[in-house]
């Protein structure tokens, strides 16, 4: 399969040439190929002590490659995926090899039309998005046909209808469910030509987002098989200060929780509200945001299947995203599906140069607060008629938090040679909701971070990175092995991590790195995780390996997850674009 798929990208590259070649010499406009390749290969091995997953073919492999070619107001293009075997940690649904993606389109000044898959979102995406996350193993892109319309400048209008992909098994098999959507847009100040230059700016916009569905299997419940959903949205501007709003709601569309008898099979409408004001000028800059969202998730199906699958809609994700290692790993924020409300506050100033405080090139300070909360639900006894289960209202918020984060940063470079980011985080962690941690219990922990970097030259640098995270000590007193009772702390308690990186631009660069469990209250469990990596970069070519071992945790962006198991052994990564 490996011998086909590079003689396959061999004859994409030597066609790529022949076509320039003959543009070039006859002036013949034959059109263009681009497209990029990805593969990751890692062999596992046996670590009885982190439990290491160890599949019985030792080997996981993910690839893909995307082919596209554009000749004038027309474009095409092709995904090639392999998944043999798929690595640990990525959906049970990703099997084999094929194509996963196929597309054509054709578009002019004022008509955009798609054929085969496509993404799109609407808005925020609450309503609806269709999108891709290969870290995630993500890939809900629609199939069928989607439109674009801009009839007169300042209004842009929107339609769809497809069916979901829902897994891949030596190619992409979509889901049952078929999934119609239209979105209109109307940029105020394009439409008006009186307002073209004028410092207020307005957007206002609309969706209408259905389904049919008759992935109904329940024999004890009438379930609906089409499912709307409508929602509208204001973008504003002035000068410095911007707001953005959309409210979503959804009628009734019963699905199976297992979990909680109470949001079981629910006939309850859903409802979203986002809103974000912003204020920005040179050097200084906030932003706030809220969030209300109520059984507003929904799917293609009524069918349960994996957490990420058939997602329609998006439930947007109100808090920074972290980089750093046991930020993001640790203790990651996840969207709470039932519901939740949620409020950030960003904020972004630098202290100007050749100042006392800022120094020869500034200082640079980011703060950020975000919390979620469940929503305040009135429990009504109607489950055996309209089966509506509760009662809420907008941003109405109980005391049962989900998340809170208090985050700072300060950056500053003190000399042409050294700089240096130092991160504080506060967290607040309701594991019994979320799930990801080992001990399913309310967290506290308190996270530090210093990141050098010294430049020695112009092609040589070395970067440092030492973080700890500190939880509380429980009201649970357990015994050792040793026969000594001790007081645990939260989940695994404390944790210390380490890197050293060595770059030598423009093409390697070299990284050691350990996390150490130091503080865990079981002295067995005090484990280290150590790592080495190194790679090679040339323009749009770049491979790298890594070997060791993997602490078992989750991997999540914007707010969706997945789970990681623990692993000990070698990964290879090579990536190209054309």
């Amino acid at each position: 399969m490996k011998i086909k798929l590079i003689l396959f990208l061999n004859f994409i590259f030597i066609g790529n040439h022949v076509l320039f070649s003959q543009e070039n010499e006859d002036n013949i406009d034959l059109g263009t190929f681009s497209g990029n390749i990805q593969s990751i290969a890692q062999y596992y091995q046996e670590d009885s002590l982190i439990n290491a997953a160890l599949p019985v073919h030792t080997m996981g492999f993910n690839g893909f490659a995307n082919l596209n070619y554009n000749r004038g107001n027309f474009s095409a293009g092709v995904r090639y995926e392999s998944y043999l075997n798929r690595l640990e940690g990525y959906p049970s649904t990703f099997n084999g090899t094929g194509l996963g993606y196929r597309y054509a389109n054709w578009k002019n000044e004022s008509l955009d039309v798609t054929i085969g898959s496509f993404y799109e979102q609407y808005g925020s995406g609450m309503i609806l998005r269709a999108y891709e996350e290969r870290q995630l193993g993500i890939d809900n892109a629609l199939d069928g046909i989607k439109v674009k319309y801009n009839p007169y400048k300042g209004l842009y209008l929107k339609g769809l209808i497809g069916k979901q992909r829902h897994y891949f098994d030596n190619g992409m098999v979509n889901g049952n469910g078929i999934v119609r959507g239209v979105d209109g847009e109307i940029d105020i100040n394009e439409l008006f030509d009186t307002l073209a230059d004028s410092k207020f700016r307005a957007v206002v916009g609309g969706s209408f987002v259905s389904k049919f569905n008759t992935d109904n299997v329940s024999s004890d419940y009438i379930l609906p098989k089409n499912v709307g959903s409508y929602s509208g949205r204001l973008g504003l501007r002035y000068g410095k200060f911007r707001f953005n709003g959309e409210y979503v709601y959804k009628i009734n569309d019963p699905y199976p929780d297992s979990q909680d008898d109470r949001f079981n099979y629910i006939y309850k409408n859903g409802e979203g509200l986002l809103l974000n004001l912003g204020y920005s000028q040179k050097g200084f800059a906030i932003d706030l945001s809220a969030k209300h969202t109520d059984n507003i998730l929904w799917r293609s199906t009524n069918v349960k299947v994996l957490p990420t699958d058939l997602m329609i809609g998006f439930l947007p994700a109100l808090t920074k995203q972290h980089t750093y290692n046991l930020a993001a790993t640790l203790y990651p924020y996840a969207c709470n599906l039932r519901g939740e409300v949620a409020y950030q506050a960003d904020l972004i100033y630098k202290i100007p140069k050749k100042t006392k405080l800022g120094g020869k090139y500034g200082t640079t300070i980011t703060a950020n607060f975000a919390v979620s909360y469940t929503p305040e639900r009135n429990f009504i006894d109607d489950m055996n008629s309209s089966r509506n289960s509760y009662q809420t209202s907008l941003f109405s918020m109980s005391d049962s938090i989900l998340y809170q984060d208090f985050n700072i940063e300060i950056k500053r470079k003190i000399n042409k040679k050294l700089k240096f980011n130092v991160n504080y985080f506060n967290l607040t962690f309701e594991d019994r909701a979320v799930l990801v941690a080992q001990k399913h219990e309310l967290i506290h922990a308190q996270i530090a971070v210093l990141d050098l970097t010294y430049k020695i030259n112009n092609h040589h640098a070395l970067r440092f990175e030492v973080q700890g995270l500190w939880t509380q000590n429980t009201n649970e007193r357990i015994t050792l092995s040793n026969g000594e009772s001790v007081i645990r702390k939260e989940d695994q308690g404390d944790w210390v991590f380490g890197q050293i990186e060595y770059t030598f631009s423009p093409h390697w660069y070299v990284a050691v790195l350990d996390q150490y469990n130091y503080g865990n209250t079981i002295p067995e469990k005090r484990i280290h995780y150590a790592l080495i990596s190194a790679g090679y970069i040339n323009g749009p070519h770049r491979f790298s390996f890594q070997y060791g071992r993997q602490r078992a945790g989750v991997f999540c962006v914007g707010g969706i997850c997945r789970a990681v198991p623990a692993s000990n052994g070698l990964t290879f990564t090579l990536t190209s674009s054309f």
